[in-house]
Order: structure tokens, then C-alpha cells, then sequence
């Protein structure tokens, strides 16, 4: 992901630099501007606990028009009650007297560790100097900036032709550990120079959410600070209408997949990952059920420490689905699949069955576990990783 072109987004220009707010000499404080008339959007995450920033990012969305992110690592600003908010917003208001903006035209994102006080001064103090640094192709320096526990940036950008001219969509996403749908522990900022108006672009953003950064888990924490923004600066002059369908389903196709690859990159990049699973449940009669027993499934330590493992224990799997808690769930009409190799045939081992070739599908890197329930017409899918020593090392060092 991080190797492949990427395409500067007209009416974007960004900033990376090291403010020392948690470690020194890392680039650890990025500002994006946008340009002026550009239209925004955001989720956020769900967790009740929710930092300073999303709180304050949610009431300045919804008062002005947003010309600037401010994002910080090494902190999260969450925890600190209306101290955290006035942290938040002080830095907020300094942006802003230096770019003359409304301070509510600054959304601020922080992500790091929980309950530790914002370092104000530290970020006010390296600000001139990210306005100095702002450029249209700064989007390696910023994908960098905004890493905590990652260990590569994550990229991902595109280019259509829609109605004779050309469109671009380019974002990037942190996230490595406490990722969990509603929505997982990542920041994801995402720009397109098409013209969408606000209400439509709020549909998109729900929409392509929906099937990427809600569909990935590595530990079934929810973080305080969850943020996804979709900005569209409208430089391209292509208007994208719900009207013009061919148009709006091949700019939704493109948005799609640029989340999708986002937030599987988020996956591969999980901490301690050393393989990248798809979990696909099949004939479901709702979604609902469906994301029921694939999350099951996907956070069960003793699936994915057997993953890690490459054992083929095919035993895991059939007794996360059993307890996924499905009504009425017909155990004889259950079937699954590990890459090409059925497992489970007619709710039992099925009589092709062979470990020698289990083994081989549990050492690939990258594995799929189909399920079918044989009650409806619903699909769905979920991505995740294994279960490492090193992700219990990562996280039980990570203050230290």
C-alpha cells in the first residue's frame, strides 16, 4: 500500500513535524488545511467514555465550515475531563489567530495514551512551523504522523474519469490495536476534489464506513477517539449527484474501495499480526446474525492464538459459532470452509477431511473461513488478525 502512487488532492495541503508531545524527534503533530468551501464529514467513535477532541471536533462540524484538522499522537487527551476540553480548544484558538479562522472552523484529533494531560504548550509552539511546511504532497510525511503503535504509514489513493474529467480520492488511517467496530481505534482522514454537497457526502461517508472500518476487529476494545473524516473540496468542478447514477455508483465503487483498502491495511499493520484473516458467514436470515457469529468468531482468543499457531483445530472455530448465540440454529445444515478445504460438512467433520491439508491453509499468511448457516439470503464479512506474543508484549509495554 504504502509503495504505490499516490495522487495530491486539489485543495488539500498538509504538515507533519516532531513537537516532542510524547517521544522526541518523531514526527508527531500534523496539520491539514482545506480549502475554502469544501464540504466535511465525520463519524466518531461510540464509546461513552469519548476523548476531548471528538467531543469538540463533533460541536465545531456542526458550527462552521472546517478549514483545518489538527491532529496530535503520544496523547489522546481523553480521560481529562473539562480540563481536556479546554486543552483541546486552546489549541484550537491558537490555529486559528494564525491562520485567522474561527477557532470553530479547527477539528481537533488527538490519539495516545488515555487519562495523561494534553501538552498545550508543546503543540501551540510547533505550530508556526507546521503552517510553514503546509504542501499539496505532503501525504507520506502526514500517513506518518498520525502513527501510535503502527508500523508503516497506510495510503491508499485513486483516480476516475467521471463525465470527461478527471477525480481524485486520496486518504490514509492509523490503527493497530483496540480495534473494534463503532467504530475501531483509528484515525482515517480521507479527500476527494469532487463536488458533493453535505448532506449526500454524509450518506457516502455512513455508507463506505459501514463496509470497511465497521468490519475489522483485532481485540474487540473500542477506543475513546475513533474518528473518520471525509472532506470534499469540489476543485475537480465534477458534481456528484445522487441524480447522475452512473456517475454516483462509479464514484461510490471508487470511495469503497480506497475505505476498504484503508481499513484492511489496518489488519495486516494489527499489533503482533503475523496473518491477516476473512471471516465470510453465509446464508444468514439478517445482517445482524451474520456479524454475530463472524465476530464471534474473529475475537475468540483461542481462535486466533490458533491462528498464530497455525494449528488446524477446526474445533475453535465450530464451537465459537455454537456459542455465537443464534436462535434456533441448525447445527446439522452448518458448513465451513478454511480456504478451499471444507472442515465442516452437514454440522460434522467432513469425511474429505485431512489435517496435512489443513496445515497447509493455517501456514499461509493470509487465511479465509467461510461459514454457511443455511438460514437466508444474508452475507457478510469480517477482517481480522491473529493473536501474538507480541501483541500482549506491545500493549502491556506500551507506557513504558
Amino acid at each position: 500500500m504504502n509503495a504505490r502512487k499516490f495522487y495530491e488532492v486539489a485543495g488539500i495541503r498538509l504538515a507533519a513535524i516532531a513537537s516532542n508531545i510524547r517521544y522526541a524527534d518523531r514526527l508527531d503533530l500534523v496539520l491539514i488545511e482545506i480549502a475554502r468551501g469544501a464540504a466535511v464529514a465525520g463519524v466518531y467513535t461510540q464509546n461513552a467514555f469519548c476523548a476531548a477532541p471528538v467531543l469538540l471536533a463533533k460541536q465545531h462540524l456542526q458550527t462552521a465550515t472546517s478549514r483545518y484538522f489538527l491532529i496530535n499522537t503520544g496523547n489522546a487527551n481523553a480521560g481529562t475531563g473539562a480540563a481536556g476540553r479546554d486543552d483541546a480548544f486552546r489549541c484550537c484558538q491558537a490555529l486559528a489567530e494564525l491562520t485567522e479562522v474561527q477557532a470553530c472552523s479547527v477539528l481537533p484529533f488527538s490519539t495516545g495514551v488515555i487519562g495523561e494531560p494534553l501538552p498545550v504548550d508543546k503543540i501551540v509552539f510547533g505550530l508556526p512551523e507546521a503552517i510553514d511546511k503546509l504542501s499539496a504532497s505532503n501525504w507520506l510525511q502526514a500517513a506518518t504522523g498520525i502513527l501510535t503503535t503502527d508500523t508503516r504509514p497506510k495510503l491508499a489513493s485513486t483516480r476516475l474519469e467521471l463525465d470527461g474529467k478527471s477525480v481524485t480520492i486520496t486518504g490514509m488511517a492509523k490503527g493497530s490495536g483496540m480495534i473494534k467496530p463503532d467504530m475501531a481505534t483509528m484515525l482515517a482522514f480521507v479527500f476527494t476534489d469532487a463536488q458533493i454537497h453535505q448532506q449526500l457526502l454524509e450518506q457516502k461517508l455512513a455508507q463506505a464506513v459501514s463496509h470497511s472500518f465497521n468490519r475489522i476487529t483485532v481485540d474487540g476494545d473500542t477506543s475513546t477517539n475513533d474518528s473518520c473524516m471525509l472532506a470534499a473540496t469540489g476543485h475537480s468542478q465534477v458534481q456528484i449527484d445522487a441524480g447522475n447514477k452512473s456517475v454516483n455508483e462509479k464514484f461510490d465503487r471508487a470511495l469503497g474501495q480506497i475505505f476498504q483498502e484503508l481499513a484492511t491495511g489496518l489488519i495486516r499493520d494489527a499489533e503482533g499480526a503475523t496473518k491477516f484473516i476473512t471471516i465470510n458467514v453465509r446464508q444468514g436470515a439478517s445482517t445482524e446474525e451474520c456479524l454475530q457469529v463472524a465476530y464471534t468468531v474473529a475475537e475468540s482468543p483461542l481462535v486466533k492464538t490458533g491462528f498464530f499457531a497455525s494449528d488446524p483445530n477446526w474445533g475453535r472455530i465450530l464451537a465459537a459459532v455454537g456459542r455465537s448465540g443464534l436462535k434456533d440454529l441448525s447445527l446439522d445444515a452448518i458448513a465451513i470452509t478454511l480456504g478451499d478445504l471444507a472442515l465442516i460438512s452437514n454440522g460434522e467433520l467432513d469425511p474429505n477431511y485431512a489435517e496435512e491439508k489443513a496445515q497447509i491453509e493455517m501456514d499461509k499468511q493470509e487465511i479465509t473461513i467461510d461459514i454457511k448457516l443455511a438460514r437466508g439470503r444474508c452475507s457478510e464479512t469480517v477482517w481480522t488478525s491473529d493473536l501474538s506474543h507480541d501483541y500482549v508484549k506491545i500493549n502491556a509495554e506500551y507506557r513504558t
